[in-house]
């Protein structure tokens, strides 16, 4: 038995970032993540991301589409996890993941399906695998956690990478699903966007730990915090973390820091509770320029394929507008189909009272006509 007052144990959270606020190398950069190929189609997702959601937010403000969740200021987040995974890996998505998503093979008109109300956004034909947008806060961490025990059983060698919010670490489900992770060694990676809002609560009012990545702590796996506007120290985080993973010494928790640039989603107003020299000063932090500076500083960009970017991902993002908004509308029945196995009797009441509905507005219909 240790004496009393002894330490028992030490632990400590490693900070990774290896480009400064300018895109300058604070030291050796580590190859696998920094290989010229990776850092060019790097950024032109994360243009490619930021483009799409401009359009989201414009096709919800001329009533167009639903409620959507933009992810800017974070893309460096996604964009690493997409290119880090491979192809037979699953991810878990929280609902700020587009960038991810498009890797991973979702399309643009898919993703404003979804956000348009239609669940057939969530039944993508790229990734099959991955899992739909988990829209409350933090249940997709228990799901992370029974689908990496079912690769673990079934398919060794692959890994799940679920993502969340940094409000998503105060909830019970994100608790459960990581403890189980560290007892059962699951092959799971677990994303943390910590971008300083719990929509409109600020991370030290929602949490009193220092850092989230600490939370790995207690369940007894590796946390690490990291750049969250750095793409080449994110990529090299969930490298080591998915290689790991692979050879079956389980989860990592990597804690993202970056900071939401928009509102939480466009049914929010983000100047109600923050200040404009806030969002003015992580404006000078974000990832998209400072992966272009880097890009510029070693000759690999420059005025005019920056210009054929954008005009590409304009018209992209136009076209799958074009797409999503020419898309039949779905019956109304089918808010009632794939939710249950055997129906509620609630359900099957709510269903005749949609079908008087529809009657009576045809029959309104055809008097209107007459």
């Amino acid at each position: 038995m240790a004496e009393q007052g002894t330490t028992n144990r030490q632990f400590s959270i490693e900070y990774r970032q290896y480009l400064d606020v300018q895109g300058k190398p604070l030291g050796p950069l580590p190859p696998d993540s920094s290989e010229s190929d990776l850092l060019l189609n790097a950024y032109r997702n994360m243009v490619l991301t930021r483009a799409l959601d401009k359009k989201a937010v414009a096709l919800q403000r001329t009533g167009q589409m639903g409620t959507y969740a933009a992810a800017l200021g974070q893309e460096a987040i996604g964009t690493a996890i997409g290119y880090a995974m491979e192809a037979d890996d699953v991810f878990v998505p929280a609902y700020r993941d587009q960038a991810a998503q498009i890797i991973r093979g979702v399309k643009l008109e898919e993703i404003l399906a979804f956000w348009g109300g239609s669940e057939r956004g969530s039944d993508f034909q790229g990734p099959r695998r991955d899992l739909p947008n988990c829209i409350p806060v933090a249940t997709q961490i228990s799901h992370a956690a029974g689908v990496a025990t079912a690769l673990k059983l079934r398919h060794p060698g692959q890994v799940v990478v679920a993502s969340c919010g940094d409000g998503a670490t105060s909830r019970g489900d994100f608790y459960e699903g990581l403890n189980v992770a560290g007892v059962w060694q699951l092959p799971l990676i677990l994303v943390i966007n910590n971008n300083q809002w719990a929509i409109s609560v600020r991370r030290q009012y929602q949490t009193a730990s220092a850092s989230l990545a600490q939370k790995a702590i207690a369940a007894g796996i590796p946390g690490i915090q990291v750049d969250g506007n750095d793409f080449i120290a994110l990529h090299d985080a969930l490298t080591v973390a998915l290689k790991r993973a692979r050879k079956g010494k389980g989860a990592t928790l990597i804690e993202a820091v970056s900071y939401r640039l928009c509102d939480h989603t466009t049914a929010d107003d983000a100047t109600r509770y923050r200040s404009a020299d806030e969002l003015n000063e992580a404006w000078t932090r974000e990832p998209v320029k400072r992966l272009q500076s880097c890009l510029h500083d070693n000759q690999l960009w420059d005025a005019g394929q920056e210009q054929a970017l954008q005009a590409s991902c304009r018209q992209q993002v136009d076209q799958a507008a074009q797409d999503f908004l020419s898309r039949e509308p779905e019956a109304a029945h089918s808010m009632f189909r794939y939710l249950y196995a055997e129906w509620p009797a609630s359900y099957a009441y709510q269903e005749q009272l949609l079908e008087e509905k529809l009657a009576r507005q045809s029959q309104e219909g055809q008097q209107h006509e007459h």
